[in-house]
């Protein structure tokens, strides 16, 4: 079988990306399919993909574009002509748009509903996008996968499709991720905070990350506490909060980390007194999956798909109320017996958000889309 996957917008090395799985996962599934060949496309200016399995190949598809009407095009009349080009038998759509104009069945990935229930999360551009066409491309997909059974029921509610066509596949945290001994905690310490205790943050450089709410939180929890606590934030926070960041009181306290490797994040995240996680939405929730597998307590939303991903294993907060977010700061701050409490809870809550099932299950889609 011929498996042309849309890797355009997918950057190795980024692993709090929306995108629906990372490329490094994509990869993991064409390694774990040798009989079938897969053919990553990409973007011309995209620099050559590392550690492609043998049965894989890249193939460049033209410039990378965010323009409505060009990616219209390029979708409906040019990706159906590559398609045929080289033999298809199934297209995973993994940036939530399908061609409408090729027989060739697709997957669709549909990583972020926000469009439909936080519409102020998008731009109006991609907004009206969105709102204009993801009823077409559910009508015309073969399958469609959400990150959870709460975007599944999003889409659902929206538009009129076949509910059997709509599946849920979990994310997963790499085996990396996993609970460090005392002494390896306090190495990791020392070497990014001078030995001090840290909150860990995520940032996407997407509003949705609320890294400014999550500053206030930290200063009044710093207040109040009067603790040498530092934050250490992972990824690549957007321009305008790194500007705001240099007259920020507590800078000193604060340290990104926007180009960690896998085995440093999972180091870092290990060590982490807790992973504060105020994202106003999120449907995948890899970071959570990560904090938890390793035995790290989380603070987070207390709505929408998260809730769905951490249970009762997360201490829940209004992101919108910075004073909330502080408060639930204080309270694992204090209440180590809290903190040991929710650790255990994520250790067992994150079991249930396997590699195995997920990859399998997604490997059945892609197989009943192609099948029809």
């Amino acid at each position: 079988m011929n498996i042309v996957v849309d890797t355009r917008y997918l950057v190795p090395g980024q692993p709090y990306s929306a995108s629906f799985f990372t490329y490094d996962q994509l990869a993991e599934l064409a390694a774990a399919q040798p009989s079938h060949r897969f053919i990553f496309i990409r973007t011309n200016k995209s620099a050559p993909l590392p550690g492609l399995p043998a049965n894989a190949t890249e193939l460049s598809a033209g410039p990378e574009t965010t323009n409505n009407l060009l990616l219209q095009y390029g979708y409906n009349y040019k990706l159906p002509a590559l398609l045929r080009k080289q033999k298809a038998d199934v297209f995973l759509a993994t940036e939530g748009i399908c061609s409408l104009r090729t027989r060739v069945p697709q997957c669709l990935f549909v990583h972020d509903t926000s469009f439909i229930d936080t519409p102020a999360l998008f731009s109006g551009m991609h907004l009206r996008f969105y709102r204009k066409h993801t009823g077409s491309f559910l009508a015309k997909a073969k399958t469609v996968i959400t990150h959870s059974e709460y975007g599944r029921k999003v889409l659902l509610s929206k538009y009129p499709i076949d509910p059997g066509k709509i599946l849920p596949v979990h994310t997963y945290a790499d085996s990396l991720f996993t609970e460090q001994p005392d002494a390896h905690k306090e190495a990791i310490k020392q070497q990014y905070t001078d030995g001090k205790e840290f909150f860990l943050a995520i940032a996407t450089g997407h509003a949705n990350d609320n890294l400014l709410n999550l500053l206030k939180a930290f200063s009044f929890f710093k207040k109040r506490q009067k603790s040498n606590m530092q934050l250490i934030i992972l990824g690549a926070p957007a321009t305008s909060f790194l500007e705001d960041l240099q007259t920020y009181k507590f800078r000193a306290d604060v340290r990104v980390l926007p180009a960690a490797t896998e085995p440093e994040r999972a180091a870092i995240t290990a060590a982490a007194y807790a992973l504060v996680y105020p994202a106003l939405q999120d449907e995948k929730g890899q970071c959570l999956l990560e904090a938890m597998q390793c035995g790290v307590p989380v603070i987070t939303n207390d709505a929408g798909a998260i809730t769905g991903i951490t249970g009762e294993a997360a201490l829940r907060t209004n992101p919108s109320v910075f004073e909330d977010i502080a408060q639930k700061m204080m309270l694992l701050y204090k209440d180590e017996d809290m903190a040991k409490q929710l650790a255990q809870k994520g250790l067992e809550r994150a079991r249930l958000f396997p590699k195995s099932s997920a990859t399998a299950l997604l490997w059945s889609i892609i197989k009943k889309a192609a099948n029809g």
